[in-house]
């Protein structure tokens, strides 16, 4: 038994590398929903409806975890999954709260109350959907007080990272930084709220500046699903290698996946 690992197109890849970095003996099954990508500017029934079919082709594959490395689909549609639709047998978990315990320096299963933390001021980076869905606020909150969240939707930046414009992403990294700098001048901390931006990382950190901790999710999920596994070793089962699917072009996708991660993936037909 796999575990899957969806995202909205080749964000996620970012994800699965750390995964099977740390966890090499891992069989994992990768699924990009590169026909439909981008999710950010879709509203939250559409996002729903596509991360649920993501999610139950991988479940035919026989991936009976999940992880939503999207972001979009983690704020848009988790919860609603889990709490509606997620058969008993089956787990779905997100992105959001490996990245919130790491600012917040909070354990897993840590249930006690919100606390003050030593960052005050947070930049989230993100897409417009996951921006006005607020569930990176919500979150925070149920662990964290008195920390100001400024949130910028970087509209453009997957369109140009799917399309494989890299000089063009970057641009629009650098414009969404200086907007969001209008507003909070001195950020202590970066969220990169999107699965696809740790792909153009370096812009963000040199838009921002060397004195601004820039937080990335893949290293922190890939650690989160660690200790998960150790906790329900039922959920990881014998499996064989890993798998790339998309419901795009396979050819096209493979070419523009190996020349973002600078290794040669190839897709099949989901």
């Amino acid at each position: 038994m796999a575990v899957g690992v969806f995202d909205s197109g080749l964000g996620g890849l970012t994800v699965l590398a750390a995964i099977a970095a740390r966890m090499p003996d891992l069989p994992l099954v990768y699924l990009g929903d590169n026909a439909h990508t981008p999710y950010g500017v879709r509203d939250a029934e559409d996002i729903f409806q596509l991360t649920c079919a993501g999610v139950e082709r991988l479940w035919a594959e026989g991936c009976d975890l999940v992880i939503l490395a999207c972001n979009t689909a983690s704020a848009a549609a988790l919860r609603r999954m889990q709490e509606t639709w997620l058969p008993a047998d089956k787990r779905v978990l997100g992105v959001f709260v490996p990245m919130i315990e790491a600012l917040t320096e909070r354990r897993w299963g840590d249930n006690s109350p919100p606390r003050e933390v030593a960052v005050k001021h947070v930049a989230l980076f993100a897409t417009p959907a996951t921006v006005a869905s607020r569930a990176f606020q919500r979150e925070l909150a149920f662990r964290a007080i008195g920390v100001d969240v400024e949130a910028q939707p970087c509209g453009g930046v997957v369109d140009a990272i799917e399309q494989g414009d890299e000089i063009l992403a970057e641009a629009l990294v650098t414009s969404h930084v200086e907007a969001l700098l209008r507003r909070m001048p001195h950020p202590e901390a970066a969220i990169l709220g999107c699965t696809h931006y740790p792909l153009v990382q370096a812009a963000f950190q040199k838009a921002l500046g060397p004195d601004v901790a820039v937080y990335s999710q893949p290293q922190l999920v890939a650690e989160s699903l660690d200790d998960y596994l150790k906790r329900h070793p039922e959920m990881q089962g014998a499996g064989g290698d890993s798998r790339f699917l998309t419901t795009g072009e396979p050819g096209r996708v493979s070419g523009k996946a190996t020349q973002f991660l600078r290794h040669s993936i190839r897709f099949e037909p989901a």
